[in-house]
This record gives C-alpha cells, structure tokens and sequence, in this order.
C-alpha cells in the first residue's frame, strides 16, 4: 500500500497566517536580526523546519509581516476616509483609526514591524513598501486639503501631512496600554491639539 501523502497538521495553509502573527510579535519583541526560525516555530508549536513548508526564508516572513501592517492600516483609515462625514468627523475617524491599528493589541506587532524592521528588506522590496506608503498617504493629503477648504486649517503641504504622520507614528515610543488615556482619547485630543474645539452648531 502507497504511503500517505497526508500533510501534518502542522504543516496545513491556514497555519501560514499563525506563522506570520507570530512572526510579527517577535520582530516587535526581539527586532528581525534577533529572531530565529526556531523561535518563530516554537511559538506557533511546530517543528523548526515547518515553516519552509510556507516561506523560503525568514526574509520572505519579514515581507509578509511589513505587508500585513501596512495592508491593515491603509485599510482602517480607507474606511474612515470613505465615510463621508464632514472634514472633520473625517479627519477624527482616520486619527482614531490610525492609532487603533498602531497601537492596539491586534495591530501593533505588525505596525512595529512596519516602522522598524522593514529597514533589513531588500532593496526592491523596500521601494515597493515605499510606494504603498506613499499611496497611503495620499488619504491624508486629501483629509488635509478638506480641513484647508473647510477653513479648519492653514497648511495643507506636504510638510504639514509629514509633521502629522510623524506624531502620530512615534506614539509607540511613549503609549501604554495601561496608561491614563485610551486610543480613542489619545485621537480625539491630537484633533483637538490641531484644529481646537468643534463649533456648536
């Protein structure tokens, strides 16, 4: 009788999304460069070998986690931005969905990863991270340009939008999930840090 060509359960596809969260966490806790395969087997339980079965390379898992990140944020804030509320119901909707992604437990291992190991892709790899980025940060372009026409504004340049994705971005070096103000607090007082106090009707 044949042999079974069965594959272990270890090994089965819908394991290659535990293998990219569990990467994500690991390159957030330990950085790209410290993280084994090993370690990344070990937290998603299977054998140091597994994960070939789903990537080459553990490059290739950086490169999913840094997709996965900029994929989850660029669709939070899409839906904020495409909800057609006012500039500035817009504009709160994308701080709050921006940071959430950022900062919240489902989202931050791979923002991190985003922010601070995509450095070690390869050079094409990198410049297609860059472009995506880039496209992303056309919603915020736009939401600026909105405020301005709104007379919400002043500046809508492109060094406004860098300050602002600057702020919002180095929040992971200071937030703490046990801290005195939640996500939603943290955007609804940056929107009223840059645009004061909504006018009553």
């Amino acid at each position: 009788m044949a042999a079974s060509k069965t594959k272990p359960a270890a090994e089965e596809p819908n394991r290659r999304a535990d293998i990219v969260r569990a990467a994500g966490r690991l390159f957030h806790e330990k950085g790209y460069s410290a993280t084994t395969i090993r370690d990344i087997a070990n937290a998603v339980g299977m054998r140091s070998g597994s994960p070939f079965y789903h990537f080459k390379t553990k490059h290739d898992m950086l490169r999913a986690v840094v997709l996965e990140g900029i994929g989850k944020i660029d669709a939070a804030v899409a839906k904020a931005a495409h909800s057609g509320k006012s500039p500035r119901a817009t504009f709160e909707a994308m701080l709050r969905a921006h940071l959430q992604q950022l900062l919240g437990e489902q989202g931050r291992d791979f923002a991190a990863a985003l922010l601070h190991e995509s450095r070690h892709l390869e050079p094409a790899e990198l410049a297609a991270v860059v472009a995506l980025k880039d496209r992303y940060e056309t919603m915020w372009q736009k939401a600026l340009q909105d405020l301005k026409r709104a007379g919400l504004i002043a500046d809508d340049s492109q060094v406004a939008r860098l300050f602002l994705m600057g702020a919002l971005n180095w929040t992971v070096q200071w937030y703490r999930p046990d801290g005195s103000r939640t996500i939603a607090q943290i955007a609804r007082q940056l929107a009223g840090f840059l645009l004061g106090k909504p006018q009553r009707p």
